[in-house]
């Protein structure tokens, strides 16, 4: 499929060829949740941790005599059922990331930057250039009527380009390589450079 190419300044800048196989592919909605699911599990940090009773903080004398109370045997105040005692099967730092096949984590990124293509919500421009003023970027930017955008560029991303956009609110940038199916989702605009379609088709070949 043909798609128009443009530059910065809204000018037009040609068109471009998009390889049906990766920006023309109906969106599997099951096929996204599983990647978005995998990347969000293997970014949690899983450091939840509760105190067992063998780590608070209590005297370990046996509270009051075994018999002759008409009570409960208890020993220590450590035990769950008492106040500021030991949590019973709490939480535990661990991992939550768990395997994905590499097949579907590259067909999850096809079926993305395709929901992109079917929203209309993918732009094509020629290169990711700036000065590296900030301002001047950002005007740029609202003129062309981003608001949440993702720019992809190729292998690596201008130098001044990323200064310019670093404090731009609602724009970021990422390499071909760090393009991802999380990232791409959940902006309203995706830019791509010409670079940038070259390197993911490339990439997912």
């Amino acid at each position: 499929m043909k798609l128009d190419v443009i530059k910065l300044d809204g000018k037009k800048a040609g068109s471009v060829d998009l390889g049906e196989d990766i920006f023309g592919l109906e969106p599997r909605a099951d096929i996204l949740h599983r990647v978005v699911r995998w990347q969000r599990n293997k970014a949690q940090a899983g450091t939840h941790k509760v105190k067992t009773r063998s780590e608070t903080s209590y005297s370990t004398k046996k509270i009051y005599r075994q018999k002759g109370t008409g009570g409960a045997r208890h020993g220590d105040r450590n035990a769950p059922i008492f106040r500021k005692g030991g949590i019973y099967k709490g939480p535990t730092p661990r991992s939550h990331a768990h395997d994905l096949p590499k097949k579907v984590r590259i067909l999850g990124l096809k079926h993305a930057l395709s929901a992109k293509v079917k929203a209309g919500e993918l732009v094509v421009i020629d290169e990711a250039s700036s000065n590296g003023k900030t301002a001047a970027l950002a005007k740029q930017v609202k003129d062309l009527g981003w608001k949440r955008a993702l720019i992809i560029d190729g292998a690596e991303v201008n130098a001044d380009f990323a200064k310019a956009a670093r404090n731009i609110e609602g724009l970021d940038v990422l390499p071909s390589m760090g393009a991802n199916v999380y990232d791409i989702l959940k902006r309203d605009t995706l830019v791509i450079t010409k670079a940038g379609v070259e390197a993911l088709e490339a990439r997912l070949k």
